[in-house]
């Protein structure tokens, strides 16, 4: 397994990313501000007017870094990477299961039964720690809910029915997601989930914590491989990294809502960071998602045992980890592909 390197945030607006040999600079207002061996990067994201030499470009590039640009909200722009790695044989296995239902169907099961098996996790840890109030009661009823789907997915075949139990989960995990946040409750409400935009603080701040999952998913997959864009459980669509999406729903409730709530419940950002546009959209100010990538990062250090490689990893490498999985389930090495189930 490769080494959990760290990731390089560049949130200063008018930055430019230099290459000097074999190390990436960062250049503010004409001064090297940071200089940073390309050895010790496993990647670059670059948020909103940050500019990158092409020398620097094929620095990445030659080292396997990719670099991702956002805007300065975190929204997905492009992303930049070298040659295509892996065995061609295996990217046309990935095409093909994904092109035969049947197939499709068996990863995209076990995908959903990861998530929701985890965002059940989280419930019913929320539950715990509020003892015996309403919000225990509501958050354990959510979780049964949550139970059931599980037995249902076990006898899902296509992958709409799939499609349709997730759909299910969701709507009874996020109808009891307000009662998870315990400080702030005025300026950090929950009511459902709204993506494109994102509507209120909290849906800002889960969206903002996705992007940067997915980025992570995408390059451990291509680490591996495998093409990100064509995924099971995700339709194509022109620019959508589908697999990665698949892979990064058993990912959600640790890397994303369990950290959004810590970072909410322990007042780690406060409402005066956030700000409604013009448009309705709630935006996070370049002091807030400094705190957020700063605890996201320190969350991929930590450590656990994952349950099926019964190995200690960083958090980080999880998803390395089921990327791998996930190949050598299409190599044919393992009968199925076994999802990240947190506990």
């Amino acid at each position: 397994m490769r080494k959990l390197l760290n990731t390089l945030y560049v949130t200063t607006q008018g930055a430019w990313l230099g290459r000097d040999g074999e190390t990436l600079v960062v250049r503010i207002e004409r001064e090297d501000r940071l200089r940073v061996p390309i050895h010790t990067l496993g990647t670059v994201i670059c948020f909103g007017n940050v500019s990158m030499s092409p020398f620097a470009m094929d620095l990445c590039a030659s080292n396997g870094v990719a670099a991702a640009f956002l805007t300065e909200h975190g929204r997905f722009l492009a992303r930049v990477q070298g040659p295509v790695a892996g065995n061609v044989l295996l990217r046309r296995e990935q095409y093909r299961r994904a092109d035969d239902p049947a197939g499709a169907a068996d990863i995209a099961r076990s995908v959903v039964i990861g998530k929701v098996a985890n965002a059940r996790s989280v419930l019913l840890r929320g539950a715990r720690e509020r003892e015996d109030d309403e919000p225990s009661a509501d958050l354990q009823r959510a979780a049964a809910r949550l139970a059931q789907v599980l037995g249902g997915l076990g006898h899902a075949e296509s992958v709409d029915e799939i499609r349709g139990l997730e759909g299910d989960a969701a709507r009874a995990y996020f109808g009891v997601f307000d009662h998870l946040i315990d400080a702030s409750k005025d300026e950090f409400s929950f009511r459902e989930r709204s993506r494109r935009p994102p509507v209120d603080n909290v849906n800002a701040l889960l969206s903002f914590l996705y992007t940067l999952l997915v980025h992570d998913v995408s390059a451990a997959l291509e680490a591996v491989g495998l093409d990100p864009a064509v995924g099971f459980l995700h339709r194509d669509r022109p620019g959508r990294p589908g697999l990665a999406l698949d892979l990064m729903e058993e990912l959600r409730p640790l890397l994303g809502d369990r950290l959004a709530l810590t970072l909410i419940n322990r007042q780690q950002v406060r409402a005066d960071g956030f700000r409604k546009t013009e448009s309705g959209a709630v935006t996070m100010d370049d002091a807030t998602r400094k705190t957020v990538l700063v605890a996201y990062q320190n969350r991929k250090q930590e450590e656990l045992v994952h349950p099926f490689l019964e190995e200690k990893i960083a958090v980080g490498m999880i998803a390395h980890a089921q990327a791998m999985l996930l190949a050598r389930h299409l190599r044919g090495d393992l009968d199925g592909y076994p999802p990240f189930l947190w506990k």
